[in-house]
């Protein structure tokens, strides 16, 4: 083969090599707007649902497409496309309504039209109790090994979903509350660590979320690490995964 026929060759090879990173890339992207993006948990506010140091992923389309879908928030329309509303219980990934950037995950409490209150640590859904049924302890160990056991509660909605929530403080801050009553087109999330969770419970820092802030619904844990471990010390793995949650479904 001739010298400029390698030359030819070679020129080839890259060119084919850059058009495949770019589709893959493409191919990426596009995954990330309309089916799924990762999100990792920066906080205990939804213990024990999620930990700190959970990487999950959320899908884009459960619930119809806003300018939140897209990167950086691209302001190219108003409201959601395809829209259809969480359902009550649902664990959603939404902007915070202050700054409309900051991503905060909570589970979805009350519907349009819903009256929300607290009162003693009890959640109250138009004027019912939600049922609430003592379970074991969550129980964590602190940097010295010592064991820490926090009061867990099953909470059953009205439409039959069940999960775990924390009782840490007996009539903590947020544990008795005005009645809330939620807007038309919005909706009311609290974080299942109720005396760790800053939520719809203050008006002031989150309230009531527009439908349109929603980004997407969580589904499945892909991987979790001890909230103390770096996540590129690859040697520290098999001692600081949480194997056990890997591909845990949210709930």
């Amino acid at each position: 083969m001739s010298l400029e026929a390698e030359k030819a060759e070679a020129g080839t090879s890259i060119k084919d090599t850059i058009r495949v990173i770019i589709h893959a890339l493409l191919l990426a992207l596009l995954v990330r707007i309309f089916l799924f993006q990762p999100f990792n948990i920066p906080s205990g506010s939804m213990i024990p649902t999620l930990l700190i140091g959970d990487y999950l992923f959320v899908s884009k389309y459960s619930y119809g497409y806003s300018r939140y879908s897209l990167p950086f928030g691209l302001n190219l329309f108003s409201g959601r496309v395809w829209a259809k509303e969480p359902d009550r219980g649902d664990v959603v990934v939404f902007k915070l309504p202050r700054d409309n950037e900051t991503d905060y995950i909570k589970r979805v409490i009350g519907l349009p039209g819903d009256e929300i209150q607290m009162m003693h640590g009890v959640l109250y859904i138009n004027g019912k109790a939600v049922p609430k049924v003592k379970t074991n302890d969550f129980v964590v160990k602190d940097e010295s090994g010592r064991e820490r056991h926090m009061a867990r509660y099953i909470e059953t909605l009205p439409n039959g979903v069940s999960y775990p929530v924390l009782d840490l403080v007996d009539d903590g801050f947020g544990d008795n509350t005005e009645v809330y009553k939620v807007p038309e087109g919005h909706f009311f999330m609290m974080g299942d660590n109720r005396d760790n969770s800053t939520d719809s419970r203050f008006l002031s820092e989150v309230g009531f979320v527009p439908f349109e802030n929603l980004v997407g619904k969580a589904q499945i844990i892909f991987f979790s690490i001890d909230e103390e471990s770096d996540f590129w010390h690859v040697w520290d793995w098999p001692e600081s995964v949480r194997w056990s949650r890997i591909f845990h479904v949210v709930h």
